[in-house]
């Protein structure tokens, strides 16, 4: 019987320390990331207009758009500095009519596209202040803009038609494009000898590319009856192309990607989402903003591979449209831009964050 007890009592104290907080490992449930409101200082004039987002990390990130105001239209500039969103009125041509748009990070400066009474100049901002470059000639359509270390392009249209501004960093020339290029829609650059752009042609949709000695026709195989949206030049040759392509007359979203050998066209599950928005996440997915189906949340979808998720914002009280414009990758998280409408009042600016 005395034996018996000691091999009770000897079991006891193994099990014991077995269970000991010591040496216990008590296993941590993963956490999925959910995205979170932002305050957001009101615009001075509403209704408005979001543009673009840009973020060099988790610290900085710029806004861009216009307001609607009395007497025309106001640029509009926002910062995220990390912790909050400020307005900034401290650039050439803040207090005039005009608009601004594309935000680019060229070196250690930020790039802006902005129209200031009718006239285009791209703001840049250094660790000195704001200046203003501005355009060799004024345009009717001021269509897109990109820059990059050494090069920068602007395209849109004057009384002569399609103009291409290419500035080299002394200064500015025109580029022809190929035969058949009616209008250029859009432009993006990875560096000074590799640029890409979309453009209507006469057969179509076609994408362009900038080699350091000319513009070509890249031979993209876009989906029959397409256009594209956007062009999304990542790390590594990936290049990721966003679109609509109309099918028994009704638009269909369609993606391709180019891992730096060929292209592969996927139409995940998004209806007609407009994929100008798009952004590459930390975790690889591709990120999109969509017209949500519940008027007091915004909504968003993650492509990563073949598999498409969706979700959703945080519920905004007495909203009736939550409509995030413009997405950012900003160090680990994802930073949207857009406009919310509470019942009775008129959309003002919101911003929502994913991790972070």
């Amino acid at each position: 019987m005395k034996g018996l007890r000691t091999l009770v009592v000897c079991l006891v104290i193994t099990c014991a320390a077995m269970v000991s907080p010591a040496s216990a490992v008590t296993p941590t449930a993963a956490v999925t990331p959910t995205w979170s409101a932002l305050p957001v200082p009101p615009a001075a004039a509403t209704p408005l207009t979001v543009a673009d987002l840009a973020a060099r990390g988790p610290a900085e990130a710029w806004a861009t758009g216009y307001e609607h105001a009395a007497d025309g239209l106001r640029p509009m500039l926002y910062r995220w500095d990390g912790t909050a969103w400020s307005r900034d009125t401290g650039f050439p041509g803040a207090g005039e009519p005009g608009w601004l748009r594309k935000v680019q990070f060229v070196g250690e400066e930020v790039w802006i596209f902005q129209n200031r009474m009718g006239a285009g100049d791209i703001l840049r901002r250094s660790a000195t202040g704001w200046d203003a470059l501005p355009l060799p000639q004024t345009l009717w359509t001021y269509q897109d803009f990109a820059a990059v270390p050494g090069a920068a392009w602007v395209v849109g249209e004057d009384d002569t038609g399609l103009k291409v501004l290419h500035h080299d960093g002394s200064g500015w020339s025109a580029q022809s494009v190929p035969d058949g290029v009616r209008y250029v829609m859009g432009i993006n650059a990875r560096t000074a000898t590799d640029a890409w752009a979309w453009a209507d042609t006469d057969t179509g949709s076609t994408v362009l590319r900038w080699d350091g000695t000319a513009w070509r026709d890249a031979h993209v195989p876009l989906p029959a009856n397409a256009n594209v949206h956007t062009i999304l030049l990542e790390p590594a040759g990936r290049i990721t192309i966003g679109g609509s392509q109309y099918t028994d007359g009704a638009p269909r979203t369609y993606l391709m990607t180019f891992n730096g050998h060929a292209w592969r066209t996927t139409s995940p599950p998004l209806g007609d989402t407009y994929t100008e928005s798009m952004a590459r996440g930390a975790d690889g997915a591709l990120w999109l903003a969509m017209r949500s189906d519940r008027a007091f949340q915004s909504k968003y979808a993650r492509v990563s591979g073949t598999r498409t998720t969706f979700s959703y914002g945080p519920e905004r009280t007495n909203a009736i449209d939550v409509h995030p414009r413009a997405l950012a990758r900003a160090g680990s998280s994802l930073l949207s831009f857009g406009t919310v409408e509470i019942y009775g009042s008129k959309p003002n600016l919101m911003s929502e964050r994913l991790g972070g």
